[in-house]
């Protein structure tokens, strides 16, 4: 049967594709559902069609997989930013196990590479230790208020992105289930002040207005947060207001920052940053170590999961306390600090200067003197490293390492790659590069994000 754009079909769901749609076939035609769950009977609408695939969105559900539950928040499926609330978490667990093997015998054509069970996230509600708000100017009206004339505040919005859209944002005035019920307050009350303060919020198509992001990170240690307001211009006597709101509250805030910036990107990053109220940093705990958060510092959003990831990194290291390693994609320097303990010598690199200057107080503050960093492009960098690492430990952002890159690691001879990945597909393509000179001899999932298609991979490759 030829599949038509714009035909309704009855499917069966039988599978699920990294990005979180469900599988269906048509004489053996591939289609990508949208919302479709592993044993869903789904009457769905084609959308899109192509050569090889058609996607498409259900129209009704005609029988319910026995791994669909109740999602318990009211902006599932508006929001983009839960894909899984609604399925069982074991199932998520398998599903993301599954998307890892896929992707290293298909795209890394990896054969028998030993991948272990999911690694359950320790909390999976409440676990994000920062959150990201949008402002705008065009709230998104939910489908029963498309034809209300009375619908209130459709000017404003603070919250998350529609899926698809960089300018309609839901406003999330009844909280985040992936954010602590203090960041939920805080969210309510600082939506409440912004709305009524006679600032308008920021339009991305206009590009004028003043609220433009709130940024809300929390130490699970401390329990206390960070507070980051990014507006496009300053006004002192309007946020020193919100500051004596917030210290009233009675939330325990460590501080409040100020970042400002007219640039058109989309991005909570400001030009100059104001401190506002404490010292601008936040400090939380991973393990045994404590760690300085300022307001554009990268640090893994769960915090619980991170101290997982970065254990069975160290177990993959398999120091004994005489080995150098380089530590590719550093960041604030969290990889490096686990593995000091037990390395004789720990170099990082980073391209990001602020993180860089992180990673230097960490690890004052955690009195490590066997770690150092070097602030530049890994691609640049690491030709003019001239020791011999023993360990090269990688955690590169979503698009992977540059070809260059991985052949420089090939250089370098280490004895082991401790590879973490947040992208099974760039994953399995670096790995056909390593494959070259070294054995995939683990794989380990880690959930860092629950009721999302997302994972992390720590994989132990050793030099053949």
């Amino acid at each position: 049967m030829p599949v038509k754009k714009g035909n309704i079909y009855n499917v069966h769901i039988e599978g699920i594709a990294y990005g979180g749609k469900g599988i269906a076939r048509i004489d053996g035609f591939v289609i990508f559902v949208s919302g479709g769950i592993p044993g869903d009977i789904v009457s769905c609408l084609i959308v899109k069609k192509k050569e090889a695939y058609a996607e498409a969105k259900i129209v009704s559900l005609l029988e319910k997989s026995p791994l669909r539950i109740d999602p318990l928040c009211p902006y599932f499926s508006f929001c983009g930013g839960c894909q899984w609330l609604n399925v069982k978490y074991d199932a998520q667990l398998n599903f993301k196990k599954n998307h890892v093997k896929d992707s290293l015998e298909h795209i890394g054509l990896l054969k028998d590479v030993r991948v272990n069970d999911t690694i359950p996230s320790p909390n999976i509600s409440h676990y994000r230790n920062k959150m990201e708000f949008s402002f705008s100017d065009r709230r998104w009206l939910f489908p029963d208020e498309m034809n209300n004339s009375g619908v209130k505040n459709n000017n404003f919005a603070l919250g998350l992105h529609v899926p698809g859209s960089f300018s309609n944002v839901i406003d999330i005035s009844q909280g985040c289930l992936l954010q602590h019920e203090e960041g939920n307050a805080l969210l309510k009350l600082i939506r409440e002040f912004t709305l009524s303060s006679g600032l308008p919020p920021y339009g991305l198509k206009s590009r004028e207005g003043f609220w433009r992001f709130l940024v809300l990170r929390r130490s699970f240690a401390k329990n206390n947060w960070m507070i980051n307001i990014v507006t496009k211009s300053g006004n002192g006597a309007i946020l020193n207001e919100l500051v004596k709101l917030i210290e009233n509250s009675g939330i325990p805030v460590a501080t409040i920052v100020n970042n400002i910036t007219a640039s058109k990107a989309s991005i909570a990053v400001g030009e100059r940053e104001t401190i506002l109220f404490g010292d601008g940093v936040l400090i939380d705990t991973i393990g045994t170590f404590s760690f300085r958060i300022s307001a554009n510092s990268f640090f893994q959003t769960n915090t619980s999961g991170a101290e997982i990831l970065y254990a069975i990194a160290e177990r993959f290291a398999d120091l004994s306390g005489t080995e150098t390693v380089i530590d590719l994609y550093s960041g604030t320097g969290s990889i490096p600090l686990f593995l000091s303990k037990r390395a004789k010598e720990v170099i990082g690199v980073e391209q990001v200067e602020s993180a860089v200057m992180d990673a230097w107080r960490n690890c004052n503050d955690n009195d490590i003197k066997n770690c150092s960093f070097l602030l530049g492009d890994v691609l640049k960098v690491l030709p003019g490293i001239t020791k011999k690492p023993d360990i090269i430990t990688v955690d590169p952002p979503r698009a992977g390492m540059h070809k260059d890159v991985a052949a420089k690691i090939l250089d370098l001879k280490p004895e082991r790659i401790v590879y973490i990945s947040c992208n099974p597909a760039t994953l399995g393509r670096d790995l056909v590069m390593l494959s070259e000179k070294y054995t995939v001899s683990e794989v380990q999932p880690i959930d860092m994000f629950p009721h999302t298609y997302h994972i992390e991979t720590v994989c132990l490759l050793e030099k053949n």
